[in-house]
């Protein structure tokens, strides 16, 4: 069995792709250099949106689960047992936007839903791994504030996308 993509594809997700890891490399030094935290804008989210947007359902899948590690391993950030909930945030934030949208025209509420709920899980992951105090730590309220600022502007650039699409 063959699994051969079109040119066109292969060169999207390879940019694609190399955006993202230059994204998750520059983040935590330009963060720490400028003291603004860049990672609350959540850059593997919007890889993953970008990729949902132009790519394909497996280089998106292969960005969740890559995205958290390579960052680990190529700065630090996150530590290993965060790095592993984030991973799998992101790749249930990818399900269940694939599994909503199967049936669906519309993309924002696929979208916003599946941030949601992944968040969710996550949160409660980290509450189970480390300790309340920790989310608490984590989900300030400047940075939930910015979480659903970003969850309605993925969701309208996926739905925007997927309008010019059709």
């Amino acid at each position: 069995m063959s699994f051969a993509l079109p040119l066109k594809v292969k060169w999207i997700n390879l940019l694609l792709d190399s955006v993202a890891v230059l994204l998750i490399i520059i983040t935590p030094a330009v963060t720490h250099l400028t003291g603004i935290p860049f990672y609350m804008m959540e850059p593997m989210r919007l890889m993953l949106v970008l990729s949902m947007a132009h790519s394909n359902r497996i280089n998106t899948y292969l960005l969740a689960a890559a995205l958290p590690l390579l960052s680990w391993l190529l700065t630090g950030h996150p530590f290993f047992l965060k790095m592993i909930i984030i991973s799998g945030e992101l790749l249930l934030n990818t399900a269940l936007f694939y599994f909503f949208t199967r049936n669906l025209r519309s993309v924002f509420l696929p979208m916003l839903s599946s941030i949601l709920i992944s968040k969710i899980a996550c949160y409660l992951a980290y509450g189970l791994a480390f300790s309340w105090l920790f989310v608490q730590e984590e989900a300030g309220i400047l940075f939930l504030v910015i979480q659903l600022f970003m969850m309605i502007v993925f969701s309208t650039y996926i739905y925007i996308m997927r309008r010019k699409s059709e």
